[in-house]
């Protein structure tokens, strides 16, 4: 009797879990491929492997979508070198449009129309795993007849139909995912009949079992190695080729059947087990970026707007902001069905952010424009200084104006350094001149105080055999020629000065110099001097204004005591004393007004 033969394998033991590769191609553009094995390729390459694929009819999935993920990937980074030399020119972050180049328009067409021929094979792909179906059906219909009419006169014949209808069985191979237990169970089931209820050739049958256990026996030894596969992705959809070649072969048998099939299911549950953990472990990691992307939004919505009145104090916001947005692009996926209201949410506290960063800078534009006009005139001011030779007078406006400037705020961004330039340059101009003159001024004191010792040598040893007139001629002089010298060192002035006085003091008293005539060689003296300072003229005009003033008044003075005098009578003694006091004032009164008429001659000639 022939053996009955019986498999009682049943695939839909094995759990198959996971994306499916709907779900896998749901996935977004930017997907990360850092894990991949994929080559990195330049834009240029990626787009010439784009031209490839669309004008191919041999769409391989995983390489497209390692390209296409290459693709956005380097689209981001030019977008991001972009921005970075965009800032880096004085650009605001929110003004920047990145320019798309044509060869990333090319790939994106590409995309598209590999996308379109993509939906094409796939819809030709349904149809053509529907018409499979009523194939299939078809072969297990012919199989069944042949069970039921076995064809025992010619069993070789039927023997070769069914061989036949299996070889057409395997070289089906598109069905729907969803019927391919059902029709393989009910295929199962017909080929498991006909080998049981036909009185089938021992050789034939065992030769059939011997061949089909080698064969299922290379599938469990390759399941068995996918263990050590690290791509768990890589290593599922291997074992789904597995299990498929496993459907194509036939019954092993009955003594081997049950421990064929254990292995391979113990092999299978392995790389189910791995698959799964796999997915939990993403499941995981996607709840746990989902709470870091909500941490994040929850500090963009918390911001306290009130407080931000400052730039500076928007800067510092602005920095943390761009922070914020600079983690969320490390963070990882979440939960799909989180991804979009989690990035709505997100999107949206950016949004308010930036709108009401606007808005502040809108309100501030006026202030930005005024201390620009402000600073600006500053330069200005500056620049007409920078010449100056008065150093004094200059240098205390040039501090004037720096500190002026100090107190103005901020001005719009991209006139802040050519402003600041402009400014400091004609500032550091007339300082820089002012040092350069003060060490040539220096010198030149120097060499003012060594002529003014030989005067006061000479003064000290005028010879006193000289007659008066020659002296006093001599004394003028030399008094001329000291105050012809400019300025000597400020350390010592009042010694060189000092000892001026003594030797001219001693010379007028030995040559008996009248005291009025030394007053007017003082105030001559000091007026030179005067007349040698920073803004002489101004002094000297107002040192003239008050010796008029003073003029003015004694000569008022005058007319009054000279008018009193012809009242007084003369006839009392006392009247005769008043009249002598009266006299002499009046004498006095006449005399001073002499030496300030003298005096203001003396000014008029320094002018």
């Amino acid at each position: 009797m022939n053996e009955i033969v019986h498999e009682q394998e049943d695939l839909s033991e094995i759990s198959i879990s996971g994306h499916d590769e709907e779900e896998e191609d749901d996935a977004t553009d930017d997907a990360d491929s850092e894990n991949s094995s994929f080559p990195l390729l330049s834009i240029e390459e990626i787009v010439s492997k784009l031209r490839e694929l669309a004008s191919s009819e041999d769409l391989q999935r995983k390489e497209m979508d390692e390209l296409k993920s290459q693709f956005y990937r380097s689209i981001r980074n030019e977008t991001a070198e972009q921005k970075a030399k965009f800032l880096a020119n004085g650009g605001e972050e929110i003004d920047f449009v990145p320019e798309e180049l044509p060869l990333y328009t090319e790939g994106k067409e590409l995309l598209a129309k590999i996308k379109e021929k993509r939906a094409q094979i796939q819809a030709r792909e349904e149809a053509e795993k529907e018409q499979n179906v009523a194939k299939k059906l078809a072969i297990i219909e012919q199989i069944k007849q042949l069970t039921e009419n076995p064809g025992q006169e010619d069993f070789n014949k039927t023997y070769q139909e069914f061989r036949l209808l299996q070889q057409q069985w395997n070289d089906i191979k598109l069905i729907p995912q969803a019927k391919a237990n059902e029709l393989w169970k009910s295929y199962q089931l017909y080929v498991e009949r006909f080998y049981d209820l036909v009185r089938i050739n021992n050789e034939f049958r065992e030769y059939d079992f011997k061949k089909n256990l080698e064969l299922k026996t290379e599938l469990c030894e390759a399941a068995e190695r996918l263990d050590e596969e690290p791509d768990v992705i890589s290593a599922f959809h291997q074992l789904q080729n597995l299990h498929q070649q496993w459907r194509e072969i036939g019954p092993v048998s009955r003594k081997d059947r049950e421990e064929i099939w254990n292995r391979f299911k113990e092999a299978s549950n392995k790389i189910n087990k791995k698959y799964q953990a796999h997915f939990e472990e993403i499941k995981l990691q996607e709840n746990e970026n989902l709470e870091k992307k909500t941490a994040i939004c929850e500090q963009l919505e918390s911001i306290d707007y009130s407080a931000l009145t400052t730039q500076k104090a928007w800067r510092e916001q602005l920095d943390k902001v761009l922070a914020l947005q600079d983690e969320w692009r490390k963070i990882g996926y979440v939960p799909k069905k989180w991804n979009s209201k989690i990035y709505e949410r997100y999107r949206a506290a950016c949004n308010i952010f930036f709108e009401k960063k606007n808005q502040f800078q809108k309100s501030i534009r006026d202030e930005l424009d005024e201390n620009l006009r402000k600073k600006t005139a500053l330069c200005e001011q500056a620049e007409a200084l920078k010449d100056s030779k008065d150093w004094r007078t200059t240098t205390q406006e040039m501090i004037r104006i720096q500190k002026e400037w100090k107190e103005i705020g901020p001005v719009p961004r991209k006139f802040v350094d050519s402003l600041w330039q402009r400014f400091i340059s004609a500032c550091d101009y007339f300082f820089e001149q002012k040092k350069l003159s003060s060490s040539s001024h220096l010198a030149e004191e120097q060499n003012n105080l060594e002529a003014k010792k030989a005067i006061i040598e000479k003064i000290n040893n005028i010879d006193p055999q000289l007659p008066i007139d020659e002296a006093s001629a001599l004394l003028h002089q030399l008094i001329e020629e000291w105050h012809n010298i400019g300025h000597v060192p400020f350390k010592q002035k009042d010694t060189i000065y000092s000892d001026f006085y003594e030797a001219t003091e001693a010379q007028f008293n030995r040559l008996n110099i009248d005291k009025g005539d030394r007053k007017l060689q003082s105030y001559r003296n000091s007026i030179s001097d005067m007349a040698k300072s920073d803004n002489g003229r101004g002094q000297l005009l107002r040192e003239r204004e008050k010796l008029m003033r003073q003029y003015d008044r004694m000569k008022n003075e005058l007319q009054t005591y000279e008018n009193n005098l012809g009242f007084l009578s003369v006839s009392s003694k006392k009247g005769n004393n008043l009249i002598d006091e009266m006299n002499q004032r009046v004498k006095r009164l006449r005399s001073d007004l002499d030496l300030l008429i003298k005096k203001i001659d003396a000014i008029d000639k320094e002018l």
